[in-house]
């Protein structure tokens, strides 16, 4: 890494700070205008520990100055990024909701139906073969584990460019899905199908119920206190979890082992979608457009600070490996 690559990176990473925070002002400003509330001892602390690990970060980067190792900056710095925006996302996704525009269970089925995607086929068929329901459980609830695992690896193998545009990419990912969500609300495809737990209980649905048990209350104006670790993913279009997919394996791929461990895991997670998390095949699809998207964006707003960091003085003095 160069001296300007280094430049370059840290101006990506303070940059990122930009679309988080603005997350967080609407969510701020949008339970200030409602009758939310969100329970402060999860929140606080899921917070506090953003805080600190940045505060951290950036104590190190200015004490140690041209001597501060980038690893551990971008270490600390974007995995405090990334929690504090997950954090920020989930009780604004519940807030939206509560928008209450027509919900497109129907239309979103409809487009299942055109394309040729029989998705009650594809439940039962899961379901007589406990086996793959067991591995697409296990790659629907692999959502979390890389959110943090990311930043500790690309810092670790110093892929800064890497790390910051993925942070910016999924931030963006985020922000895009809120805005979809509020036009295109939805509860998910078991409804529609009259599929029940009883009737498939060799697949693990409980992600699709706690939606459906969340999202009419949300509607109805019945749920208003937000709890953090009770949250549900509720976002029916696009897919997040699908986008999160493509992120997590664009994230990987320049890394040895890990790429192709991500690649199966990932595709895994992609191919539960319709089944546990009840999505229409159409949310699929378009989480793989947004992740693209959002991919494409971080690597624009990336090579647009490359244009100007030669005119930039040094951001750390360590070389790359």
């Amino acid at each position: 890494m160069t001296d300007q690559d280094g430049h370059l990176h840290w101006r990506m990473f303070n940059l990122n700070w930009i679309p988080v925070l603005a997350m967080g002002g609407v969510l701020l400003l949008a339970i200030s205008l409602t009758r939310f509330s969100i329970e402060p001892f999860a929140f606080g602390i899921t917070m506090a520990i953003a805080v600190a690990l940045a505060s951290i970060a950036y104590l190190h980067r200015h004490v140690k100055s041209d001597r501060a190792d980038p690893k551990l900056v971008f270490m600390l710095g974007t995995v405090a990024q990334v929690i504090m925006v997950t954090a920020i996302v989930g009780p604004l996704s519940y807030v939206v909701a509560a928008v209450g525009w027509p919900l497109q269970d129907h239309a979103l089925a409809a487009i299942d139906h055109a394309i040729g995607f029989d998705a009650k086929a594809v439940i039962l068929f899961v379901n007589d073969n406990p086996t793959l329901a067991g591995a697409l459980l296990f790659g629907y609830v692999m959502i979390k584990l890389p959110l943090l695992t990311i930043p500790i690896v690309l810092a670790a193998t110093r892929r800064f460019a890497r790390l910051q545009q993925f942070v910016m990419a999924l931030t963006i990912a985020l922000a895009v899905t809120i805005l979809i969500s509020i036009l295109v609300p939805a509860i998910g495809n078991y409804q529609l199908l009259g599929l029940t737990p009883q009737d498939v209980p060799n697949v693990n649905i409980h992600a699709f119920l706690h939606g459906q048990r969340d999202i009419p209350a949300v509607r109805d104006g019945s749920l208003r206190n937000l709890e953090l670790f009770k949250l549900a993913g509720i976002v029916t279009f696009p897919s997040f979890h699908t986008a999160s997919a493509v992120l997590y394996a664009w994230a990987f791929a320049p890394v040895r082992v890990f790429g192709p461990a991500a690649l199966v895991v990932n595709a895994l997670m992609i191919a539960s979608t319709p089944v546990i998390g009840g999505h229409y095949l159409v949310d699929v699809i378009a989480g793989i457009a947004l992740a693209i998207g959002a991919i494409v964006a971080a690597q624009w707003l990336f090579a647009r600070l490359q244009r100007t960091a030669s005119l930039m003085p040094s951001a750390f003095g360590v070389p790359a490996e």
